[in-house]
Order: C-alpha cells, then structure tokens, then sequence
C-alpha cells in the first residue's frame, strides 16, 4: 500500500512556520542579490554563497516535508533535526552577515553594486534573526526532554562543533610546537566527540548506548572543559609569547588567525561551561 499525503497547513500557519517561510524568502533574496552583482569570488564569498544556498534548500525541503506530513517516513529523530539545523542555520547565517560586508563592501558605498551588497548584507541579518526566532519558538521547555538537541545542552553541542570548525577554518602553520600541536588536538577530540554525539541523537543511536547516557554526557562535558582550560592558556602563550604583530601583515596574517583562534578557544570554553552546568542539572537536580 501506498502512503498518501496529507496537507498540514500548521506547517506554514503556526508562528515556526511563519519564521521559517521568512528564513526561505530571505535567504533567496539574499543569494539573489549577491549572486547579481558577480562579486563572490574567493573562500569567503564562496563560504557566504553556500551558506545562503544551503540554507533555502533546507529550510525549504522542511516545509514541504511537513507540509506533506512525510517526514515521519524519515529514519531520523525530526525534532532533533529540526533543532540541530535550525541552530546550524543560525549561526552560519550570522558569521556570513558578519564576513560578507567585511570583505567585499567598500567605502564609500555609492555605485549600484555597492548598494544591492548593502541590501544583501540587511536581508541576510533578518533571515539570522528568522533563525533565531525559530530557535526560540522551538526550543525545549525546562523540564521537557523529549528531543535532545531542542534542549539548551543539545544547542550548545551544535554550537560548540561549528565554533570548533571556525577555529580548523583559522589553523595555520603551527610550527610544529609541541603546545600548540596539543591544542589542535584538544580542539579535533572536542570537535569529533561532539559530532558524534549530534549524529547519534539524529539517528535515534544513543538509545543503545549500555551506560547511562546522561551521566555519560556530564563526564563528557567535564573532561572537554578541562582540555579547552589547557587551550585556552597554551595557545596564546605559544602563539604571541615573544613574536608581536609584524608591520608587514595583510588581510590572511597568520598573526590575526591566531588571535582569531584565542578568542574562539575562549568561546567555546564558555560553551562548554554552560554545556556541563545545564546537562548537571538535568541529571543531578530532579524538578517535581
């Protein structure tokens, strides 16, 4: 038998939906208007056009997918997809808000180019708070764990595996220092654990682990906040100790990366802080 498809019109009518049909034209018109002005070229505006072309096919494949009710044909966890991507989306949308004015507006701004680039730039800010309404509106209620990845712990995992690729995105040479060597490890064990754990959840995995998850998250959390406490002094103490900023540096200084990196170590620190506090919470502390 054939499964037929039923129309949900709440897909499209409910306040989520209503963000992410604003999240779908937003990012169109955004990759539009970029995409006229012929100037993109480059890692970065080939990381922004993607961000934007990424974003509308998946948002988009969403909609219909609810709209249709299909997606519980879907060997996934929905809600866990849903979450996870909807922070990812989120926060690949600011970094390219950020990048894209940054490196391809000019000033003055005063050509026709420079002003579909500065409406580019508006419009894919909007579509990062279209994002984040929709992280807010979807967010799990204290107390509700339904879906992992919805809760604060689980959006601090996605947020913590995508500052984790920012950083690989800034490693440089390293020259070959035994600190800053461990630092990269520290931040590829982080990046692959957390990874896991965010697959996993998605494809209902974790239900077979034979230890009790929760606990097994807590211990987690703990040993990768004391790892990224080692990053987080050895980096700059290795990468700036005795070598300031040449006078000679350019837009791709290995300097400015390193710098880059400090602060994102320092990021996701926190991260992985309110990571540890929250998920000891969930465990530790019963709320009747």
């Amino acid at each position: 038998t054939m499964a037929v498809a039923r129309v949900n019109l709440l897909a499209l009518t409910s306040w989520v939906g209503i963000a992410r049909l604003f999240a779908v034209v937003l990012s169109c018109l955004t990759f539009s208007l970029v995409a006229s002005t012929g100037n993109f070229r480059g890692p970065f505006g080939t990381w922004c056009m993607f961000t934007w072309c990424f974003c509308f096919i998946v948002t988009l494949l969403v909609l219909l997918l609810e709209l249709l009710e299909l997606y519980p044909m879907l060997p996934l966890s929905w809600e866990d997809f849903t979450s996870a991507f909807s922070m990812l989306a989120m926060l690949m949308v600011f970094t390219s808000s950020v990048v894209f004015p940054a490196t391809f507006i000019s000033s003055p701004c005063s050509s026709n180019k420079c002003a579909r680039q500065a409406v580019a730039t508006t419009t894919s800010f909007l579509c990062f708070l279209a994002y984040t309404v929709e992280v807010g509106l979807t967010r799990a209620k204290p107390g509700d764990i339904s879906s992992f990845l919805s809760t604060v712990p689980g959006l601090l995992k996605v947020f913590e595996a995508y500052v984790a690729c920012l950083i690989f995105s800034l490693l440089g040479e390293y020259n070959n220092s035994s600190g800053l060597m461990w630092c990269v490890a520290v931040y590829s064990i982080c990046f692959i654990f957390t990874l896991l754990i965010i697959i996993f959840t998605i494809g209902r995995c974790l239900a077979y682990c034979p230890c009790p998850l929760d606990k097994v998250l807590v211990g987690y959390n703990f040993l990768a906040l004391l790892m990224y406490i080692t990053a987080t002094v050895i980096w700059p103490l290795y990468s700036f100790k005795g070598r300031p900023r040449p006078e000679s540096c350019g837009r791709n200084c290995w300097w400015d990366k390193h710098l880059g990196v400090t602060f994102l170590t320092i990021f996701n620190l926190i991260a992985y802080l309110v990571d540890l506090v929250y998920s000891s919470r969930m465990v530790f502390v019963r709320t009747p």
